[in-house]
């Protein structure tokens, strides 16, 4: 029978290779031999959350928090796999607990300003746009969503300004934009029309 080592090596092989489901079988054989190894709980939940099985997967990292509260990847895990099941108020309360002794955790911050932006929290997700331009001001992906937030307020000169800067950065916002239902109040705005041509 194979080690835990190399039971951990065939099933973190798998799981690099994207094949998720051949890899959970893999990480359970572990977790059946020893129960409190994190590795193979956090990364069976992320192979979970990889195949769209989120309730499953949240109920790995809740077991992996139960042998470790403070285990960081497990705690951004499980928000993201809650993001994924549209369960906003638990997702949001989990975002505040780990800001509250991290707060600047990028990733959280991150998923907390998407959240923000699905229940409608425009200029709360604009703040935390905000939070993370002042130490990443060259981060396109949160200047196109900060224009996203600030085209469903209507504020056009600030949407524009923040969808320029994110273009400028990435031509690959353009294509986000233009495919974006977000900025379908602008179709008819010349200075729209011109960022994205």
């Amino acid at each position: 029978m194979k080690s835990i080592e190399g039971l951990i090596e065939s099933a973190n092989d798998l799981f690099l290779k994207k094949r998720f489901l051949d890899a959970i079988p893999i990480y359970e054989k572990i977790l059946k031999i020893d129960p409190t190894n994190l590795n193979a709980v956090n990364n069976k939940g992320y192979a979970l959350s990889k195949s769209k099985d989120y309730k499953n997967a949240i109920d790995c990292y809740n077991h992996g928090l139960k042998i470790n509260p403070n285990d960081k990847s497990l705690k951004i895990n499980k928000i993201s796999a809650l993001r994924k099941m549209r369960m906003f108020d638990e997702a949001l309360q989990n975002c505040d607990l780990f800001l509250n002794e991290n707060p600047n955790g990028l990733t959280v911050l991150y998923h907390k300003l998407r959240i923000l932006q699905m229940v409608e929290q425009f200029d709360e997700s604009i703040h935390i746009c905000n939070k993370i331009l002042d130490v990443y001001p060259n981060n396109g992906e949160i200047l196109f969503d900060k224009a996203v937030n600030l085209a469903y307020l209507g504020k056009t000169p600030a949407c524009l300004e923040s969808l320029k800067m994110s273009i400028r950065i990435s031509n690959e916002f353009k294509i986000k934009a233009k495919n974006s239902s977000s900025f379908d109040g602008l179709e008819k705005n010349h200075q729209f029309l011109e960022i994205i041509s």
